[in-house]
């Protein structure tokens, strides 16, 4: 018997109906994105509504990454904007320096940066991690314990070993505001 495979673009795929419930930039209070994003020295850009979003790997209204700079709408969805936020805190400088669309990577620092994604989450004014945990859920994110928040509790170690090894989290688990070397 043979089996035939066919390339599946994951950015093809229909997003659960959850996914319209989740938190939007531009619900969060007037300047708290900013804030946060200053702590580590992050540019972040509104970008208008309708208009394109540069350096967004799934387009529509998914945040982007160029450089040093994060790009938003009102309607890209929190989850989005400190998920590609966190990816350009964990990734090497070398990376970051040619930084366009694509924040690469591997497993390990896609764990780490889902676990400071939630991290920040309660650093971020409007949001909080339980929030954020339920839009990560909403969206279709997969954990292997089958909850964004059962991964955190129990199977997320490996990560903030990883974001501590970085140096972008203190011995007790707290960020240090800091990007990776």
């Amino acid at each position: 018997m043979q089996i035939e495979y066919t390339n599946i673009n994951i950015k093809d795929l229909p997003l659960p109906p959850e996914a319209s419930t989740v938190k939007r930039c531009g619900a969060l209070p007037t300047g708290a994105l900013e804030r946060l994003t200053a702590k580590y020295g992050i540019a972040l850009v509104w970008v208008e509504d309708g208009d394109e979003i540069p350096g967004s790997f799934w387009g529509e209204a998914e945040a982007g990454i160029i450089g040093l700079t994060l790009y938003v709408r009102r309607d890209t969805p929190v989850h989005s904007a400190l998920h590609e936020f966190c990816h350009l805190i964990c990734m090497d400088s070398k990376r970051r320096a040619v930084l366009h669309t694509d924040a690469g990577g591997d497993f390990i620092e896609e764990d780490s940066v889902c676990y400071l994604q939630l991290l920040l989450a309660d650093e971020l004014m409007g949001m909080g991690r339980s929030r954020m945990m339920q839009d990560m859920d909403a969206w279709g994110y997969s954990f292997r314990l089958g909850s964004t928040a059962a991964w955190f509790e129990s199977d997320a170690e490996d990560a903030r070993n990883w974001l501590q090894q970085h140096g972008l989290l203190d011995q007790a688990g707290q960020p240090i505001y800091r990007l990776r070397d």
